[in-house]
């Protein structure tokens, strides 16, 4: 009784006891915490949305790896079908119990009325407590409890904590005659809206990608995200991200439209660095490899491309190709995968389409051709994998690379590609494909293709 007779000295009324129910317990991934409250309020609401839903819906930038604060959970209310109201309520520190004992009771009359709340509140009274989204659904007033789901524990559901505790944790205080408290209330505002669903890496995945990340990433390194790939680089924060837009962005987006139909689904971890010393030094650290290049290399564990930026960036554009195919054709022919690879290690643009240049590879081919040592088109296109990854000469990849440029130039490479992933359950070597796009075998343009890379000549 003694909290009931205090609202009367205080000349409040009592307030009643009043506990909502039906909220599914969803317990937070890290830092989600926000998130979860409104998963759960909203699948008592028969909406089928999850915490990285809500997440997506607040448009925050997945790469600062951490869950949405007060503001972007605001937007990711609105754009769900509920009306977050004021949220941020000025505190006079001169008049805490008072209106503290306002706020409560506003939050208190939207429960009668069936809405629950989110508050941001601290965690607990330690000093380093953190700030900590909790979804309040009722009061007993009978012991002068709050009652809460608490979605960062395993057994959260249907909580309680005085009401005193809840409101010594509740105001923010970043100055002494400055306070604030944080509540969201949870009124639906008409129907709810369709929600559209990204396909993976979704926001939510790559935040929480990032969280983890983040535990043993050194510092001095931005992070950049052109889906599906996270870009992280130890160069200065905007070359970084320059190298997100002009490098990575430009060659998934013609890579799309011409040569494949899908991007891939998963995320995949793109390392630049500077120079040759932090690129070993973080092979060796981070990953755990020494590595057998001086240029790059791709985990594929990991799904992470690990690539020194100094002597260009042809390696990246090379690699940026292998998840494609990998996405669109995952037991395709080594010669078409390296190949394109290889063509685009020099990339260049023409007509807004993606195309290949000159490069060092071209003399060791011309040798081969003149020695009489290069493979017979049929054949190279036959090779399996290990057969053409066993070529230590470093023909087979200088064979195919020329192979795809030629059709390029001749203006086939792209239906031919396109051509060999519509053949690939009847052919997955694309030699059909191949002879399609030319008109008869391969070998009998042996002798064209010959003599149009013998008479090609590199610009020194």
């Amino acid at each position: 009784m003694l909290p009931q007779l205090l609202l009367l000295a205080l000349g409040a009324a009592p307030l009643e006891t009043v506990v909502l129910d039906g909220f599914p317990f969803v317990q937070q991934k890290p830092d989600f915490c926000g998130e979860a409250d409104v998963e759960m309020a909203l699948r008592r609401l028969g909406r089928d949305v999850t915490q990285d839903d809500v997440f997506d819906a607040s448009g925050l930038d997945p790469t600062l790896g951490r869950g949405v604060w007060t503001d972007s959970l605001k937007v990711a209310l609105v754009k769900l079908g509920l009306e977050p109201g004021q949220t941020w309520y000025r505190v006079s520190p001169a008049m805490a119990e008072k209106e503290l004992d306002a706020q409560w009771r506003a939050l208190h009359a939207d429960l009668r009325a069936g809405q629950p709340s989110i508050v941001c509140m601290h965690y607990d009274g330690s000093p380093k407590t953190t700030e900590h989204f909790r979804l309040v659904t009722g009061y007993d007033a009978r012991t002068d409890e709050v009652v809460y789901q608490e979605p960062a524990e395993a057994n959260g559901a249907n909580r309680r904590m005085k009401r005193a505790t809840f409101l010594s944790l509740w105001p923010f205080k970043p100055t002494k005659d400055r306070w604030t408290v944080i509540r969201l209330r949870l009124t639906p505002k008409g129907a709810p809206p369709v929600l559209e669903r990204q396909p993976s890496p979704r926001p939510a995945e790559v935040a929480q990608h990032v969280m983890t990340l983040k535990e043993t990433l050194p510092r001095g390194f931005t992070l950049a995200w052109e889906k599906p790939f996270l870009v992280i680089g130890n160069e200065a924060p905007d070359t970084v991200r320059a190298r997100g837009r002009d490098v990575v962005r430009w060659t998934r987006d013609l890579l799309l439209k011409d040569f494949f139909a899908k991007a891939p689904r998963h995320l995949e971890e793109v390392w630049i660095f500077k120079d040759a010393a932090s690129y070993r030094d973080a092979s060796r650290t981070l990953f755990g490899t020494e590595p057998t290049t001086p240029y790059g290399f791709y985990l594929s564990q990991r799904r992470a491309m690990v690539m020194n930026i100094k002597p260009g960036y042809g390696t990246l554009t090379h690699e940026l190709v292998h998840p494609f195919m990998h996405e669109n054709w995952p037991d395709g022919p080594a010669w078409l995968n390296e190949g394109l690879g290889s063509l685009f290690e020099f990339p260049g643009e023409r007509d807004g389409h993606f195309i290949g240049q000159l490069n060092w590879r071209l003399p060791g081919l011309q040798a081969a051709i003149r020695g009489r040592s290069v493979p017979k088109l049929s054949a190279l296109v036959a090779t399996t994998d290990a057969q053409f990854y066993d070529d230590d000469s470093g023909v087979h990849y200088a064979a195919a690379r020329y192979l795809c440029y030629w059709l390029q130039e001749r203006g086939l490479l792209i239906r031919f590609v396109q051509r060999a992933q519509g053949l690939k359950r009847e052919d997955g070597s694309g030699a059909k494909a191949l002879e399609e796009v030319l008109g008869g075998p391969p070998d009998s343009f042996q002798p064209e293709w010959e003599q149009f890379v013998l008479g090609l000549k590199r610009r020194s």
